[in-house]
């Protein structure tokens, strides 16, 4: 399946968004042509403590690869029932010695019991679908300036690229590369978190509302998105000694304080962050000759940093 192209639009509306954005976080942002706005790196190293978060340890996976560790943080705010079954399918060992057993170029990497007869323990086989939660007071959403292709609104929600459409009630996560879903058959109750997939390549946001997505990878995509591509069919490896052993996935919280991967994440509702969307839709780094003006929401980094 080719990842679609979401290309930018010109949006005459962006200055006033971005101005509202601005003022529901109580800062005051720059236009493109102001001269004192910063770049990036200049936005984060005047970034101060509570700019940051630590990730819940019970919502963190630690995937580990003879290249050493991959950190997942898990979204149970959007696929609370994947979340607990992950969390399960974890702590009874059904991932470890597993595989990765997918690479399609420009896509996703996928991992899974390549055999398809590891029992499931305790873990349900079908799950209610939750491509989509309703919007409710208590989902945090910030809001981009910008149009989007694909929602009404596009922003993010408590560190994840998220999009959402109040006429309909309805928000959800976006395909953004590093984000982790449920691969499923078609039936929509099918994924039910055996099959795990990370995005590596363009933001295949036609997928979005499609399948259930269920968390970002934090940390360790380098040993994800350089992984050997499949020739078979959909990107797999077509014989077994192409597999990529998977070693053992631990939920965080179940680790010892000392094995823990020390990690902070920028928070995406701060006013710091709103500074790096702008940094970021208008570049000011010396190398730009032209900013933007426009950014999309697969564009936008979310910093992780060892505190």
């Amino acid at each position: 399946m080719p990842p679609a192209i979401n290309a930018p639009r010109c949006n005459p509306g962006a200055a006033p968004a971005l101005a509202a954005l601005a003022a529901a976080l109580s800062i005051s942002v720059a236009t493109a042509d102001t001269p004192a706005a910063r770049t990036m790196a200049e936005v984060l190293a005047a970034s101060v403590p509570a700019d940051w978060r630590v990730p819940d340890p019970a919502d963190t996976l630690y995937l580990e690869l003879d290249a050493g560790r991959v950190v997942i943080e898990l979204a149970p705010a959007f696929a609370p029932e994947h979340v607990t079954n992950i969390r399960r399918l974890v702590r009874q060992g059904y991932y470890d010695g597993l595989a990765i057993v997918r690479a399609q170029d420009n896509f996703v990497v996928q991992w899974g019991d390549p055999d398809g007869k590891r029992p499931l323990g305790a873990a349900r086989a079908t799950l209610p679908a939750e491509f989509t939660v309703p919007i409710t007071p208590g989902l945090p959403f910030v809001r981009l300036p910008d149009v989007d292709g694909y929602a009404p609104e596009v922003g993010f929600s408590g560190g994840f690229p998220a999009a959402r459409d109040p006429k309909a009630g309805q928000a959800w996560l976006a395909h953004c590369y590093a984000m982790v879903g449920a691969g499923r058959g078609n039936e929509p109750e099918s994924g039910n978190g055996t099959e795990l997939y990370v995005v590596i390549g363009h933001a295949p946001r036609q997928l979005d509302r499609n399948i259930a997505l269920v968390g970002r990878v934090l940390l360790g995509m380098e040993r994800l998105s350089v992984l050997p591509r499949g020739s078979g069919p959909l990107g797999f490896y077509e014989q077994a000694s192409q597999h990529v052993p998977i070693r053992r996935v631990r939920v965080a919280a179940d680790v010892p304080e000392a094995e823990r991967t020390k990690l902070e994440v920028l928070r995406t509702d701060t006013a710091t962050f709103a500074a790096l969307v702008e940094a970021r839709r208008n570049r000011r780094d010396d190398w730009y000759k032209v900013p933007a003006g426009y950014i999309d929401v697969c564009n936008v980094p979310i910093p992780a940093r060892a505190p």
